[in-house]
């Protein structure tokens, strides 16, 4: 089987969640479904053209993205590249998940660009869910707060404020790190040794939840260094704004929806958005959605592999 190479639009660790202004893509080579190599590309120009182009100069076979308009969805099947839009969190989660046959595309989702802001609202009455394997993918609600970190790995939302600036010999460079995680009885919940792959960041750039990255800033290379992080050092704590309850009516076939099940929300803003449904009556559906780990406390064994800058 060929190389296949995977581009997806990247923010802060995150998916960018609108193709024609993303500033940085994460390419990766997969072959025979093994993760190779990945990277970090620079766009080149602004537009869905011209960043059509940059992926087909690439060698870019698939599209992994958050929103992306009917303009560019054209421009990408004219270079013939997959698109998959409709993803949301990590970025590397999104990959693995798609690899694994589990992201749905949802073609042009993005209706409405506003000249300076470009951000995509759902229509009011476009609520909607549809099955997807064990989980489900909801159009749109009206209320209900952003987690402030999505799913996956080590990422952080990359929107922590007010916080002091980190400091350190590695601050700013490009790292790529091994890693075990634990929670405190010791049951592992992520292993960048089990996939063998390095995890690849920019230290200090928002990439990783903060306490990870406090811990890398001044490590020497072949370091390994062993950290419990507290939640506000990880995840945060749980965000008793993020649980809400809807009406099923809002939600055409949300009666399919079981408590249990994961499903993608989009917010206020058109941008999808997980949550786990943890309670339905006969009119009301309840959905959490806090990141899995918030309010955790995280144990990391770190190895710093490699300094890049």
């Amino acid at each position: 089987m060929s190389v296949q190479k995977i581009a997806i639009t990247y923010d802060n660790g995150q998916v960018f969640q609108h193709f024609g202004h993303t500033e940085t893509f994460k390419l990766y080579e997969v072959e025979d479904g093994k993760l190779l190599s990945s990277r970090l590309l620079a766009s080149n120009g602004s537009g869905h053209g011209a960043l059509a182009g940059l992926l087909a100069e690439q060698g870019v076979n698939v599209l992994i993205c958050g929103g992306i308009g009917g303009g560019a969805q054209t421009a990408l099947e004219e270079q013939g590249i997959t698109l998959c839009a409709g993803a949301s969190g990590n970025a590397d989660e999104a990959v693995a998940a798609y690899l694994r046959g589990e992201l749905v595309n949802t073609g042009a989702n993005c209706d409405h660009h506003h000249e300076e802001g470009h951000s995509c609202h759902d229509h009011e009455e476009g609520h909607s869910c549809h099955d997807h394997e064990e989980g489900h993918e909801c159009g749109a609600h009206e209320e209900g707060g952003c987690s402030g970190h999505e799913e996956g790995g080590c990422g952080s939302c990359g929107g922590c404020h007010g916080k002091p600036k980190l400091e350190g010999k590695n601050v700013g460079k490009t790292v790529r790190t091994h890693y075990r995680g634990t929670f405190n009885d010791g049951k592992q919940f992520d292993s960048s040794y089990d996939r063998g792959e390095p995890l690849e960041f920019v230290c200090g750039a928002g990439m990783m939840i903060p306490g990870y990255d406090a811990a890398v800033a001044n490590m020497e290379v072949g370091q390994t260094v062993q950290v419990h992080l507290m939640p506000e050092e990880a995840y945060g704590q749980r965000n008793p704004d993020a649980i809400f309850t809807l009406d099923i009516a809002m939600l055409p076939g949300a009666e399919e929806v079981s408590a249990g099940d994961q499903v993608y929300l989009r917010d206020p803003y058109g941008r999808p958005m997980p949550a786990t449904v943890t309670a339905k009556d006969e009119k009301t559906i309840t959905f959490d959605a806090n990141h899995e780990m918030a309010g955790k406390e995280l144990n990391f064994t770190i190895e710093l592999v490699e300094v890049l800058d």
